[in-house]
């Protein structure tokens, strides 16, 4: 699966060049650095650029697999600065993961146009640019943007893409674009489909959400915009994301919250009653593979799988040494193993019980080290290692 965690962060190197703080990259810093809107709405200056590109490229000499790109929460960055982002990238030889800057149905500032920019950047740097969340960043303009994607590729941009099986997207309350004035019109979503994640209270108009971004900046919050259950045409759309050719499976899996809405560190297993967070982060996968491989069978078994495995590892695999052993059975590769009873496989986490564990794997060998053994977690084992790239001394 694709985690972003290794990935060196232009917000947070936006943040600290832009308002001197220097926060640690965490859920909480980045919902209450959204206090101070100068990082999230101003134009850097060069000298600002010359210290974001600094803190990137140090990131990226410590072992980063990436520069994370989050311009959807910061609109009002320049092009002449992100231009100079991907072309670090290309550079350093290292893929960006970019949540687009605008995700309207409606121009000015439309999802189509983030695109446009985003294809720019590809063809004018080189830079390998890697679309997170095809489905909730093009919203309801899946079709076009879609178009836009596979017209680039066909060029040979570097471009790849990959998507979540939901049609509802989570992010942090203090989201900028929950503030646009237009939200209604631009989204299409009423003010309702913005919900807390912690106690599951969808909002009712903007001042009342605009009060909640003052006070609790970092909350959790769903945000459902494909209704897939009982709009046929919604349901394509996200189709259109998900099985898009060559593109990956990704949870984008955001951390456990609990009622107070601290981020839940601890190890228990099951997870607490009260930890939330999204359906994906327990059973994304196991939904693909579920709903659209055995049940709908939109795509063969070997290919839901390499969505999920293979093609994660691929797209990784070029700037990330470690990434060729992944993804994959081979002589050499790691001993990364999952054995699975694929007529019982499937999630169970809900909107209303988000931390179900999903079931129907009979075993999971991590590094060579059994975790699942005849359906049984050991929570004493630890196999796990950080995925890095090679460390440049300075």
């Amino acid at each position: 699966m694709l985690n972003y965690g290794a990935a060196t962060n232009w917000a947070f190197a936006r943040i600290g060049a832009m308002t001197g703080s220097n926060a640690e990259s965490s859920l909480e810093a980045f919902g209450n650095a959204m206090r101070d809107r100068r990082w999230m709405d101003n134009v850097a200056t060069d000298a600002e650029v010359a210290g974001i590109l600094e803190r990137l490229s140090r990131g990226l000499n410590e072992g980063g697999i990436g520069i994370g790109i989050l311009n959807a929460y910061a609109p009002g960055a320049g092009v002449q600065e992100l231009t100079a982002v991907c072309q670090l990238a290309a550079a350093k030889d290292v893929p960006t993961f970019t949540h687009v800057a605008f995700m309207s149905r409606i121009d000015p500032e439309s999802a189509v146009e983030a695109y446009v920019r985003l294809i720019g950047y590809a063809g004018a740097t080189g830079a390998h640019m890697h679309i997170c969340h095809f489905n909730s960043s093009s919203k309801t303009d899946v079709e076009r943007c879609r178009a836009l994607i596979e017209k680039a590729q066909a060029q040979g941009l570097p471009i790849t893409v990959e998507a979540y099986p939901y049609g509802t997207g989570s992010t942090v309350l203090a989201a900028a674009f929950f503030s646009d004035p237009e939200f209604v019109e631009r989204n299409g979503t009423g003010y309702d489909s913005v919900q807390r994640v912690t106690d599951g209270y969808r909002f009712h108009d903007r001042e009342e959400l605009l009060k909640a971004q003052a006070e609790e900046p970092s909350s959790l919050v769903l945000w459902h915009i494909l209704d897939t259950e009982h709009n046929a045409h919604h349901r394509d759309l996200l189709d259109m994301s998900v099985l898009y050719p060559g593109g990956a499976i990704a949870s984008d899996a955001m951390p456990w919250t609990t009622s107070d809405g601290k981020t839940y560190t601890g190890d228990a297993w099951p997870l607490p009653d009260d930890a939330t967070s999204h359906p994906r982060s327990a059973g994304c996968f196991t939904k693909f593979i579920r709903e659209w491989v055995r049940e709908r069978k939109t795509v063969s078994l070997l290919e839901g799988v390499r969505k999920c495995a293979l093609i994660p590892a691929e797209i990784l695999s070029q700037s990330t040494p470690a990434m060729r052993a992944k993804g994959r059975l081979a002589k050499d590769a790691d001993a990364d193993i999952v054995v699975f009873d694929y007529e019982k496989l499937s999630d169970r986490a809900t909107f209303t019980a988000m931390n179900r564990p999903s079931e129907g794997v009979r075993h999971l060998v991590v590094s060579g080290q059994v975790l699942i053994g005849d359906g049984i977690l050991d929570v004493a084992a630890r196999p796990g290692k950080p995925v890095r790239r090679p460390v440049v001394e300075s």
